[in-house]
């Protein structure tokens, strides 16, 4: 076999998985059915989270891939719910990135791909995947005239996955019943910062700002809601013209904002869909494949990113031999830790789709409830800031735990460094509080040891007392001990292959 896994899908989920897998010593090859890479903006909300696994890839230089996007991106410090006038404020999270990054969608994926060029990785444009079988041993792939075989296939091809519907893996989910519109114009008349716009007569509007010339444009029609599913699929057979959106903006805002020189306009509905699984056999998903939903501040970019950081080194651990079964098809495996993350997000959009598309007194009314909770800076707040964030996804631990396990850890101050710029895809990391080298003798090729610093401030006050802490490539806590009883066993466990053959699963 040339490649041991195949990743379908040249999109930034498809192209972060790839990234990883490589860094993690894995040979990989990509597959785009497109024949360059996009050009549109598309996913360009980039929350604090997907900004914190993009820093684990190093761009040369001295850059990580997060320090790349920073540098074309547009710093937000604030990030909406439903569109709501009250806006959740970032400043005080505790992460590197308080804030949301604006960056147009392609110029993550050519960081991505650049990463991918410069480490010789495959990536086959014009190369449209239309077959796939696995057997207990490989999986075959058929693009064009070529034949390619690998251990395993990832498949990253969005919403229609044919990667999907080869596995059998079943996507239910909500029909849509409303058409809105998307577009990136630019503005005679800019706004200085995003404005959110709610008549109740007309409907809702969405004018953001991504770079200095170009502004993203979104909302839906009061006609366009309450539709059939087939209503729908008629309206979005329709292109959305420039006059159209003009004059729903119109109708919306009192204004246009002298819109003109329009490069994207879309449609987009509020269908609501999950795969059943993300493994079956040999083959995985991640994304759009396996989550779809309204589109709502950027969440199923970065959950899709994120899909990508909790698969890549759970997968190279298998690859290289490593794996423990927990992480294969026990309770910390690929499916069981990111499936309640993408049925969170469904009902969270879900949520945003009430709140945003019922134009009537009670809708309204609704909306300023909401207001008022996000305004008293609370727990409903932090509660929306975590989630959307990213940074409060943790993964539940065994019964018993210390509470910081499954918990995502701070960046924390390590002798050479930051916690962020330590990790890699292929090891663990050892911290020792202890500032006596008493783990040392944990060091392994998959776990670094590693002397920290107690976090201050913000960070959850449980590091105070804890004096070693087993760190996933991912970030996430797997161990923690305030005493160093069961370290020894914890790093095994995460460390050590007690797992059956792939093949003696069921495909």
């Amino acid at each position: 076999m040339a490649a041991d896994v195949i990743v379908v899908g040249g999109g930034p989920v498809g192209l972060m998985t790839a990234a990883l897998l490589d860094a993690a010593e894995v040979r990989v090859e990509v597959y785009e059915r497109n024949a360059e890479p996009s050009g549109q903006s598309r996913g360009a909300t980039m929350h604090p989270r997907t900004l914190e696994v993009l820093t684990m890839l190093d761009a040369g230089e001295g850059m990580r891939i997060s320090d790349v996007l920073m540098a074309q991106g547009k710093r937000v410090r604030q990030a909406h719910f439903a569109t709501l006038r009250a806006t959740l404020d970032y400043q005080d999270l505790d992460t590197p990135f308080p804030f949301v990054l604006m960056v147009p969608q392609w110029r993550t994926e050519r960081a991505l791909a650049e990463y991918l060029r410069t480490r010789a990785v495959p990536v086959h444009y014009g190369a449209e995947v239309t077959d796939v079988e696995q057997s207990a041993d490989e999986v075959r792939i058929r693009a064009g005239r070529t034949r390619r075989t690998a251990r395993y296939l990832v498949g990253a091809d969005g919403a229609h996955s044919m990667v999907r519907k080869a596995a059998g893996i079943d996507f239910e989910g909500t029909v849509p019943t409303m058409v809105g519109f998307v577009a990136d114009v630019q503005l005679a008349e800019p706004v200085p910062a995003a404005q959110h716009f709610w008549n109740h007569e007309a409907g809702h509007a969405s004018v953001v700002p991504l770079t200095e010339t170009t502004t993203r444009v979104f909302g839906v029609e009061v006609a366009d809601t309450g539709l059939t599913a087939d209503q729908v699929r008629r309206r979005q057979t329709e292109p959305l013209t420039l006059d159209e959106l003009s004059r729903a903006l119109k109708a919306i805002c009192g204004t246009d904002f002298g819109m003109h020189s329009p490069s994207w306009l879309s449609k987009a509905n509020n269908s609501s869909r999950h795969a059943a699984c993300y493994r079956k056999g040999r083959v995985l998903l991640a994304g759009d494949a396996a989550h779809v939903h309204l589109p709502a501040g950027g969440q199923g970019l970065n959950v899709g990113l994120q899909d990508a950081t909790n698969l890549a080194w759970k997968l190279a651990a298998e690859v290289h031999g490593w794996a423990p079964e927990r992480l294969i098809s026990g309770e910390a495996d690929y499916d069981s830790e990111r499936r309640p993350v993408a049925e969170r997000l469904v009902a969270s959009t879900l949520a945003q789709d009430a709140l945003m598309h019922n134009f009537s007194s009670s809708g309204e009314a609704l909306r300023d409830m909401f207001c008022g909770f996000i305004e008293r800076r609370g727990e409903l707040a932090a509660e929306l800031s975590g989630w959307l964030s990213g940074l409060a996804v943790g993964y539940p631990g065994p019964e018993g735990a210390h509470p910081l396990v499954g918990t995502k850890a701070p960046d924390l101050a390590l002798s050479a460094g930051t916690l962020l710029r330590a990790l890699r895809p292929d090891r663990f990391l050892l911290l020792d509080f202890t500032g006596d080298a008493s783990h040392a003798g944990l060091g392994s090729a998959r776990v670094e040891v590693v002397n920290a610093q107690r976090p201050s401030g913000r960070s959850d006050p449980a590091w105070g007392a804890v004096r070693a802490a087993l760190i996933r490539p991912d970030g996430h806590v797997a161990y923690a001990t305030e005493s160093g009883a069961g370290l020894v066993d914890a790093v095994a466990e995460w460390t050590a292959a007690v797992h059956w053959p792939v093949s003696a699963r069921e495909l």
